[in-house]
Formats: C-alpha cells, structure tokens, sequence
C-alpha cells in the first residue's frame, strides 16, 4: 500500500511541468497557444495567425545561457517571413497582473492596417495520463 502511494505521488508530481501561455487575437478570434520549455529557439517554428501573422513562442530554460521567453511576430510575406515585432522577458519571470507577464501587447499590420493584440502568461501544465 505505502509502494502504492509513493509511485502514485511521484507520477503526479512528474505530470505538472512549467508553460507559457499566450492568449492572441486577430480578426475577432482569439486563440490560446502554449509553449514549453526548450533547450534551443531553433525546435520552435512559428503558428499562422490568419493570412498575415506569424506568431512564436520560445521558452528556454536553464541552463540556456538566455534564460528567457521570447516572443516573435512575423509577417508573412510571399518572399519571407519579416520580423515586426520582438519581445524579451528574462527568467524568472516577472508576476503577471491582468494581462500576465507580458501586459497587453498590440502589433500591427503594416500592409492591411489590421490589429494583433497578445498577453502571455506562465503557469504548470498538466499532462495527459
């Protein structure tokens, strides 16, 4: 019974690991992605958000000499993908108020004139058993 109990601590404790969260809307949707820690910026590609914006996440954790989160908006343009907009938080993360540690971000478009508004926040993550 106490074996039991052990393995059954250790496996939730395992299950809960460190995520960032980015709440992003664009065109009246809005859409949650979420990123976990990565050891390099190069595993992480970046999400479509509608046809103009491309949106990425990049979590390193120690012992990443940048221990950060990073945040990438990207237009998406027929001969590349341009940066328009980068955002560094250094690890540890500030405490997030209304709109996480990021407070309300606004990227816009500098082609259609349209509007990307994002806020991120960190929290655990549990996984699926």
């Amino acid at each position: 019974m106490l074996a039991a109990l052990a393995l059954s601590l250790l496996a939730t404790s395992a299950q809960a690991t460190d995520e960032v969260r980015c709440h992003v809307s664009y065109g009246g949707e809005t859409r949650l992605l979420r990123a976990n820690a990565v050891s390099s910026s190069y595993e992480v590609a970046p999400v479509s958000i509608g046809s103009y914006f491309l949106f990425r996440i990049v979590f390193e954790r120690p012992p990443a000499q940048s221990a950060s989160v990073k945040l990438y908006t990207y237009a998406d343009r027929d001969d590349a993908a341009v940066p328009i907009h980068v955002a560094e938080f250094p690890l540890p993360l500030a405490s997030g108020g209304r709109f996480g540690f990021t407070g309300m971000q606004r990227v816009y478009e500098p082609v259609r004139d349209g509007e990307l508004e994002y806020w991120c926040e960190f929290g655990k993550k549990r996984a699926a058993q």
